[in-house]
This record gives structure tokens, sequence and C-alpha cells, in this order.
């Protein structure tokens, strides 16, 4: 049966990834998505799915600040928050065994009901499920809640799902999964991923432009399919493919890109760069 504890998941990156002081945070955060408000492109329509990376705060609060620009100030009832596990793990899609998240901006639920009706869907589907686990060690995910908490309105829950699986057949059971329990008119996907990672700055435009225009095809197999050809990186390529999936189910016809960026562009050191976008999905 699918459980989940009745704790808050305690966090890990709190006064290392990002400021462990609320009021230091709330204003790096609302000033990095009110830059990221000024580079944003006209947008025909709300995003059904953004694309965030998810370094330290500081390397990439920049690119996702303009991805969750794109949805402030927005109502919704749920976010599915979909990451890459970077750490071993057996089972190939995993979840969190608590009821909330907690950063220092305060605790964001979880939905668990809709976590086991995912569940449910995925086992009549594949005969797997999702896997809880505790006190993961996972940044993916919570990178994002800051932004998600200074950026939508108060009241949205979450459907955390961490990967460590890269079968297309899985992912897009998962994306039709969540685009059948998900109503795009009042939820939200989110994917987070960075792109490649410690190239030389022209070899990485090189390889994240190629995966982004993967992204921007809305095109799940070939962003899997990129890393084993040797065109491109995404740590969280899983993820991006499972919202493609999604997003495609929900309509979606177009995608742009809103920001791009490297650590480079904020360390100065071009050598051995990480690259990160902020995309949104669109109908």
């Amino acid at each position: 049966m699918f459980q989940t504890l009745p704790t808050i998941r305690p966090s890990p990156l709190r006064g290392q990834w990002y400021p462990n002081d609320a009021a230091v945070l709330a204003a790096q955060v609302d000033r990095l998505l009110e830059q990221g408000a000024a580079r944003l492109p006209d947008l025909p329509g709300p995003p059904l799915a953004l694309v965030a990376p998810h370094a330290g705060i500081r390397y990439s609060g920049p690119v996702a600040g303009t991805a969750f620009a794109a949805v402030r100030g927005r109502a919704v009832r749920h976010v599915a928050l979909l990451g890459p596990m970077h750490y071993v793990y057996r089972p190939p899609i995993l979840t969190t065994a608590h009821q909330a998240y907690e950063t220092p901006l305060g605790v964001v639920p979880v939905a668990t009901d809709m976590l086991a009706a995912l569940n449910q869907a995925l086992m009549d589907a594949l005969g797997l499920g999702l896997t809880p686990v505790a006190q993961d060690p996972e940044h993916s995910l919570e990178m994002e809640l800051p932004f998600l908490q200074r950026a939508l309105a108060p009241g949205f829950r979450i459907l955390p799902l961490m990967f460590r699986t890269v079968e297309p057949a899985v992912l897009e059971a998962v994306g039709h999964a969540l685009a059948a329990l998900l109503d795009p008119a009042r939820d939200l996907i989110v994917a987070s991923s960075d792109l490649s990672h410690y190239f030389p700055q022209a070899v990485a435009q090189r390889l994240d432009r190629e995966m982004l225009r993967r992204v921007l095809a809305l095109d799940p197999l070939g962003v899997l399919l990129a890393e084993e050809q040797g065109m491109a990186q995404a740590c969280g390529r899983a993820a991006l493919a499972a919202m493609l999936w999604a997003a495609r189910d929900w309509g979606a016809q177009q995608a742009k890109l809103l920001h791009y960026a490297t650590s480079g562009d904020v360390t100065g050191d071009y050598e051995a760069v990480v690259g990160y976008a902020a995309v949104a999905i669109l109908r």
C-alpha cells in the first residue's frame, strides 16, 4: 500500500544552497523574479509547464527567476514537481515519504491523495509505481520551492517525483498519467533540470543548443536519446520527457526559451561550466 509519513521533510540545503534566513531568502528570490520578469518575452497565455534549473541560488537563480516570473501571481491547486534523483536508489520512480517539505519561507504540503492516485494509475499501466523515500538528500526539487513559494499564490500542494530511470515507456506512462490526473487550467508541471556539465563554455553552448532544440520541438523521445547519441546532456532528461508527454496531452503546441546562461556567466570561469535554461511550454 502507498503510504507517507506524517512528518515534514527536513531540508539538507538551507544555509548552504540558499539562505537560511527567511527575510534574506524572500528578498533574494523576489529580486530574481523581478529581474526575470524584465526578461520575459510576450507569451500567448499562461504556461502549461516550465523548465527550471536547480543549482545553488547563486549560480542558477537568475535563470530560475525568469522561469517562475512567467507564473508570478498565479493561483494553482497542484504543482507536479519532476526532477532527477542524483543519488543511488534502486527504484525507478521515487517520491517523498513525508507529508510536507519545509524551507525558511514555510511549509509546502504534499498532495498525498494525488500521489496515491498517480501510484495506482502507474501500477495499472506499468505494474510498477512510486517508491516513497524519507529524509532524501536530493536538491533538484527543493531548489524550486522558494521560487514557487514567492511566485505562486498561497495554497498550492506539490506532487514530488524523482527519476532514476530514462526508460521511454515508463516516462511516457508517467506523462500520460499526470495529464489525466491534473487539470491544465488549475495545475502546473515543473521539470527541474540543469543542462551540460563541466565543459568549456563554447562546447557547453553547442550541447545545450541541441538539447533546447529538442525541448522546444516538444520532442520527449529526442530529449531522452540526446545523451546516448552524444549530442547533448541534461541531468533531468527523464523529468523533461515526462513533462513533455504530459504537456502534449494537454494540447501544448509550442515552447519558448525564456533565458539561458551558464555558471561561467556568474563566476567568470568559462573552462568548466554548467548550463541552465528557463523554458515555458504553451498551448
